[in-house]
């Protein structure tokens, strides 16, 4: 069975009874918004890859 189609998927939410609906749609804000966090924390490490600023790592 192929996967649905976002048309598909938008008339099977149409059809959702309302206090559903309200249910996904906040379910699907908190995934959107943790997504959203993620990428904005994953540049903030960017300078943790840094090997030059590897103050911690001792060379003997």
């Amino acid at each position: 069975m192929p996967n649905p189609s976002v048309e598909d998927i938008k008339a099977m939410v149409f059809q959702l009874p309302l206090g559903e609906l309200i249910v996904l749609m906040a379910e699907i804000e908190e995934k959107v918004e943790n997504f959203t966090m993620m990428q904005l924390a994953d540049t903030g490490f960017d300078e943790w890859n840094d090997p030059e600023e590897d103050i911690y790592e001792l060379e003997t």
